[in-house]
């Protein structure tokens, strides 16, 4: 059964008596419609009391933030005014102009005119003369011309020389150069014309003077070459170059040597291997052999091809190249073949920056003689020489280089070299039969000898300014040979001195001091039993050349050169003294065309 109580709180006042006629009515009803509810269902149902319990929950209704914007009241805060502006223009009459703004002026120095030719023409004394030319011409934004003449030449008068002493010595040049966006290429053509005496005659046995006159000493030498190089700036295929010489003299001497060296390079991380190619081929024959009784050719042919790959490794301050060089040799004219492996190994440490870098390497070569390489160091050869290969079975060397201030450097270095087969001039004996201007005992021939060497070498230079250079180097030789009494005219001391002046900037002064130590050669004026030479000293001699130039303006100017200033008619080969003091002047002139 649901019982539901109402109470009524009766302090609050009193009910009106119609109010409460109406409340008691609407109870009246109420109560009946339970009651009777409940009887009719107690006929169908019985009676159960159900017990509903349930633990008190308390809730927390959901906030609301108010919306509303919060009122200023703050004396500070003021609403901005409006603020209008006006101009009141009154035209008012004026004189005055301003000046248009300028840059300042900056100094800065002249440029350098750089001019593309010029010419210089020299005379001086023992009747000599000097001529050069050089032109480059500009075909367009990539190619280019050039040309280079040189001429010297002297006329003679060394004291108490016998024959003729004159000299002349031409060359001509002529180069083209393509550059291109992906490789560049190159053509050189060339001639030259030498001319010289065999005028040193031995003192001993004596000569008429009809014996004198009837000597023919000049010999003229001509050559001839032809050239091209091709490099690639993108391709593994990174240079070729082909060299053909074409070299003879007047006695019918005739010598073609032909050079191919092409460049394989690329990079492997932080290495660049580079694989060299060559293919060398020298011909030449010689009208006779020393001997004129044996009437026979001197004929000699080799070809020589060779690889030389190599390794260049750059860690940080450590340069290293590792190669190897591999020569098949074919000698031609007497069916002979060789081969020779050398080493390449070259490193260099830079210990403090650039104040000391220590290096050294082992290395070994072939080199090709040759009857030009002859005359270009000594001009009184016989074109009867014997044509050989030198091979030079290691270099080896160690030294240090590097700055010790910005205006002293330096330069050390020892050898140890090992060659076989090395060219030494000696003094030819006089020939029984005199058919020829050299056989008088007053030409040189090749001899070959297994040679070792042990080389000191220091230099130094200094710097001192833009306008004042100094260096000075000094090299000493100690040689031991295998068959030969004496490394024959090689000298045991070699030293330098080079000064360049900028006096200002119209006068420059420059000087060049050389000494030669003694040297060896043999005396064929002795008579010494068989198997034995006879050996002459050669005095060590000194020679002070000076230059002294004027620049008139940027184009024009003149010059005065000195030679052998110590004025000793020292020998540099046996029985050939130089000349005096010699004195040469003339003016250069630079143009555009």
């Amino acid at each position: 059964m649901f019982t539901f109580l109402k109470r009524i709180n009766r302090s609050q006042g009193s009910l009106r008596p119609l109010g409460h006629r109406k409340l008691l009515f609407t109870l009246s009803v109420l109560l009946s419609t339970i009651s009777f509810a409940q009887e009719k269902e107690n006929e169908d149902l019985e009676t159960e009391r159900v017990v509903i319990v349930k633990a008190y929950t308390p809730t927390i209704s959901d906030a609301f933030k108010i919306k509303s914007n919060p009122i200023l009241n703050d004396s500070v805060t003021q609403k901005k005014k409006q603020i209008r502006y006006s101009i009141f223009s009154v035209p008012v009459a004026s004189i005055y102009t301003p000046a248009k703004g300028r840059a300042a002026n900056i100094d800065k120095p002249k440029p350098i005119e750089i001019y593309d030719n010029y010419a210089t023409l020299g005379f001086g004394n023992f009747t000599s003369a000097l001529a050069e030319f050089y032109s480059n011409f500009q075909v367009n934004r990539s190619d280019n011309l050039g040309l280079y003449l040189h001429h010297n030449s002297s006329q003679g008068g060394i004291d108490e020389v016998q024959l003729d002493n004159k000299f002349y010595n031409t060359f001509l040049d002529l180069n083209y150069t393509s550059r291109n966006r992906d490789y560049t290429y190159g053509i050189e053509v060339g001639a030259e014309h030498q001319l010289y005496n065999w005028y040193g005659l031995p003192e001993t046995p004596e000569l008429t003077l009809e014996q004198i006159d009837a000597i023919d000493p000049q010999q003229n030498y001509f050559g001839v070459k032809l050239g091209g190089k091709l490099q690639f700036d993108d391709l593994y295929f990174k240079k070729a170059s082909l060299k053909y010489r074409f070299f003879g003299d007047a006695l019918k001497s005739i010598e073609h040597h032909v050079v191919a060296k092409p460049t394989f390079e690329f990079e492997m991380g932080n290495s660049l291997i580079t694989t060299n190619f060559i293919v060398d081929y020298l011909n030449g024959s010689f009208e006779r052999g020393f001997d004129p009784v044996i009437d026979n050719t001197n004929k000699y042919g080799i070809l020589n091809l060779g690889v030389h790959p190599s390794l260049v490794i750059l860690r940080d301050n450590l340069t290293l190249n590792l190669g190897a060089a591999v020569h098949y040799s074919i000698d031609t004219e007497n069916e002979d073949n060789d081969f020779y492996i050398y080493p390449k190994v070259t490193a260099s440490y830079r210990l403090l920056e650039e104040s000391v870098i220590a290096y050294g390497g082992l290395e070994g070569e072939l080199r090709q003689n040759t009857y030009r390489d002859a005359v270009q160091i000594n001009p009184f050869v016989s074109p009867t020489l014997t044509i050989e290969q030198t091979s030079t079975l290691y270099n080896a060397n160690i030294g240090l280089k590097g700055k010790i201030s910005d205006v002293v450097s330096y330069n050390f270095r020892g050898s140890y070299i090992s060659e076989d087969e090395k060219p030494l001039f000696v003094n030819n004996t006089r020939s029984i039969f005199q058919f020829e201007g050299y056989d008088y005992g007053n030409s040189f021939s090749y001899r070959y000898d297994d040679v070792t060497t042990v080389v000191g070498y220091g230099e130094l230079n200094f710097e001192i300014s833009k306008k004042f250079k100094l260096g000075a180097s000094a090299e000493y030789f100690n040689y031991s040979t295998e068959d030969e009494q004496e490394a024959w005219n090689l000298p045991e001391v070699k030293a330098s001195l080079l000064l360049d002046y900028q006096i200002n900037k119209q006068w420059y002064f420059g000087a060049q001091l050389f000494y030669v130590g003694e040297r060896k050669d043999i005396d064929n004026t002795v008579t010494l039993p068989l198997f034995t030479q006879a050996t002459t000293t050669l005095d060590s001699y000194f020679d002070a050349n000076i230059n002294l130039g004027y620049r008139l303006n940027d184009q024009l100017s003149f010059f005065v050169k000195g030679n052998n200033l110590a004025g000793e008619n020292y020998e540099r080969w046996i029985n050939f003294p130089v000349q005096g003091i010699q004195i040469l002047g003339g003016a250069t002139y630079k143009f555009d065309y």
